[in-house]
């Protein structure tokens, strides 16, 4: 089996025919408390980003793939890596699902086929994620996909409600 695939799911780069899809994921301010996203972005600026972004993870510090369904090509969802240090060997890592591909297991695929490529391919050391207290399902998927909680970030988000604690997950490499 190739890197980066299994029999379900594939991660690939991003492509210009992804405009729409990214659009319209970026643009769910749902998410946005999830993020540092402030404000919607422009098809504009999201097509200049899907024709110049770098695919060089050295070169960036940064790799943003896209998850799709193997049986049909349809993107499901996009996973990063970012921050990512050469020195030290490690990255965060983030995953966004469509919220009609929840809970099927896609998550934890794509999880898996990251940690393959980063720890076998890039020998980095760990992969690390922020995760906000109030996402039980994102907690659930890094913890069985073999992350530790290591730290807990108090008042890390601001959300209208309030501020949010954040939990430090970690995953090292075997």
């Amino acid at each position: 089996m190739k890197l980066l695939e299994n029999d379900n799911i594939c991660l690939r780069a991003l492509e210009p025919e992804d405009l729409d899809v990214l659009y319209q994921w970026e643009n769910d301010s749902r998410l946005w408390r999830h993020s540092s996203t402030l404000a919607p972005y422009s098809k504009f600026v999201l097509r200049d980003y899907l024709l110049n972004s770098s695919q060089d993870i050295f070169q960036s510090r940064q790799l943003r793939l896209m998850i799709t369904e193997k049986k049909n090509g349809n993107p499901i969802g996009t996973i990063d890596l970012y921050d990512f240090e050469p020195l030290h060997l490690r990255a965060g890592i983030g995953i966004l699902l469509d919220e009609n591909y929840r809970k099927q297991g896609f998550g934890f695929q794509a999880l898996q086929l990251m940690e393959e490529y980063t720890f076998r391919f890039l020998l980095l050391k760990q992969l690390y994620a922020y995760v906000p207290k109030s996402n039980l399902p994102s907690y659930k998927l890094f913890q069985k996909s073999g992350y530790v909680e290591t730290g807990l970030l108090k008042s890390w988000i601001k959300t209208s409600q309030g501020f949010i604690d954040v939990f430090f997950m970690q995953r090292i490499a075997r």
